[in-house]
């Protein structure tokens, strides 16, 4: 049976420092905390209409977006043209670019086609993905629910 999920309170409040961090030539490093960020604040402006969804292929590879991120998805945000949506289009979710004017979902792989919303297709926006998140170190997820490593 699936477990009931709480929205949790407590700040996620994270150091940000005030040094970038090279990712050529190192450079050296500052120690200066510059604020703390929380997470929550910053990746779920609307908790109570945000769900996550992992992404599956390559058609919006060239947004950043790979297989296996997971999608933070807002049903607040009123979509707009060219906004990255997760849509049901005719009972098949995807992740697409919502062009409004040639009424189709467009990839962001030059190897896809757009699909076109046809005057008899059942589209349902999901919502808007405002963000993505990319695990560079690969970690069975339910090892790191429970606080194993």
């Amino acid at each position: 049976m699936p477990q009931k999920l709480t929205l949790c309170p407590i700040p996620l409040l994270l150091p940000l420092y005030s040094s970038t961090v090279a990712a050529g030539f190192p450079s050296p490093a500052d120690d200066y905390i510059e604020r703390y960020l929380d997470l929550n604040l910053l990746l779920i402006p609307h908790p109570s209409s945000t769900f996550l969804a992992r992404a599956q292929g390559d058609s919006m590879i060239d947004l950043g977006i790979h297989n296996g991120d997971i999608l933070v998805v807002d049903r607040a945000v009123e979509p707009r043209h060219k906004d990255v949506v997760v849509a049901a289009l005719d009972g098949e979710l995807v992740c697409k670019i919502l062009d409004k004017y040639q009424k189709c979902l467009r990839p962001a792989n030059k190897q896809y086609s757009p699909i076109g919303i046809a005057e008899l297709s059942e589209l349902l926006i999901e919502g808007v993905v405002i963000s993505s998140i990319r695990c560079h170190r690969l970690v069975n997820e339910f090892e790191s629910m429970r606080g194993e490593n």
